[in-house]
């Protein structure tokens, strides 16, 4: 399945939103116009399901409600995220998933939130198959939690519950990955960014492993040519890591660890992996960052065969300011979302919809030669003209 709609109202930067997804999405806008916080909107139903988590747990690992809620909201104290599922070619979405909360508590009591819709429709009963709260069956505990992080209570949409749960996000920070110390305190949390990297490529069965590994192998050959081959081990202690055995004078050639590897090599191996492991959607924040840009170029088409190397399509949404990622004729417009901040919050609207986007690339131009410019700052040109000192 993929997320085929996301409606938004109250969520961080956007009042309301309201778009239609693809099985690959790129999200593209001005710094600060929310682009990481509209994949948040997706990663907290996967940390309302996850083991640990919970609605209290994603909403307090926000810092609150009120790092939730949109500042343009104004009377608005409500937060709503809705999705709906289905396959890619689906005129009418299998599910729809609707969580509607609020602040509770404060003074004596502690600040939590509380559920004030949780709606699920079915494609098979052409229905509600839930819809809370219940007057007659809830009251202010229950209402708490969602039926959907509740294996007792999701049985009749177990399958909304596997998606999110299944869910992956990818924003590597190398520097993390390098820090052999900070394993132990990682180790079983949830870390897309540092040591818990290595940590999900050891729990993956060795069959499937080496599969991968050999996929990345071939990547790694023609991206980073001076790697002969890439391996994964543990240490003595049962720490893992990556091995890499380098071309060298030596005839065995020379092994370095990630400690040793650079930036940009650290992230393209995480960036496969997140492509290679698992079969739901993927989130992608910057994929470019610290990469070539003749390797940066060669990723829409790369991702989009690696999308369809199963029986199954798998959604891969993808945050960027890359000229060279959009420079590709094969990226459609309906493809890209373009934020627009203003005083009043960030809109979204699909590239197709915006006539001076979408004229530009009818006309043979590439999406980045329409929309890089229209989305940088109006006035960043007169940068150089300033007098700091």
């Amino acid at each position: 399945m993929i997320i085929k709609r996301l409606i938004l109202e109250n969520w961080k930067n956007f009042p309301i939103v309201d778009v239609d997804l693809n099985d690959r999405v790129f999200i593209v806008g001005p710094n600060a116009a929310g682009k990481s916080n509209l994949l948040d909107s997706i990663r907290f139903l996967r940390d309302v399901v996850k083991q640990g988590g919970g609605l209290q747990y994603a909403v307090e690992n926000r810092g609150g409600i009120r790092k939730i809620r949109s500042l343009s909201a104004r009377a608005i104290s409500h937060v709503s995220i809705e999705m709906h599922l289905g396959e890619p070619n689906d005129e009418t979405p299998k599910w729809k998933y609707k969580l509607v909360f609020k602040h509770t508590g404060g003074g004596l009591f502690k600040n939590e939130v509380a559920i004030t819709r949780e709606s699920v429709w079915s494609r098979e009963k052409s229905d509600y198959i839930l819809n809370r709260p219940n007057a007659a069956e809830e009251d202010s505990e229950t209402l708490k939690y969602t039926h959907l992080e509740q294996i007792t209570t999701n049985k009749g949409f177990r399958e909304i519950y596997n998606f999110f749960s299944e869910i992956q996000y990818l924003h590597i920070v190398p520097q993390l990955v390098r820090d052999h110390n900070s394993y132990f305190l990682s180790k079983d949390k949830e870390d897309f960014y540092g040591r818990n990297f290595l940590e999900k490529i050891s729990v993956v069965n060795d069959r499937t492993k080496k599969a991968y590994l050999r996929s990345i192998n071939e990547v790694l050959k023609l991206a980073v040519p001076q790697i002969e081959s890439l391996e994964f081990k543990k240490d003595n202690v049962g720490i893992p890591h990556l091995e890499a055995r380098y071309l060298h004078w030596r005839a065995k050639g020379n092994k370095q660890q990630e400690d040793q590897f650079s930036d940009g090599t650290l992230r393209l191996i995480g960036l496969l992996w997140a492509l290679l492991d698992g079969s739901e959607t993927v989130l992608l924040e910057e994929p470019e960052i610290n990469l070539h840009s003749e390797i940066i170029k060669q990723l829409p088409e790369f991702i989009s065969s690696l999308q369809r190397r199963k029986s199954k399509t798998r959604q891969v949404i993808i945050t960027t300011h890359s000229y060279e990622m959009l420079d590709n004729s094969g990226i459609s417009s309906e493809e890209i979302l373009i934020l627009i901040p203003s005083k009043e919050g960030t809109a979204i609207e699909v590239a197709s919809n915006l006539n001076e986007i979408n004229s530009i690339i009818q006309a043979g131009f590439t999406p980045a030669q329409a929309t890089i410019k229209i989305t940088s700052p109006k006035d960043i040109s007169k940068i150089s003209q300033l007098k700091l000192f």
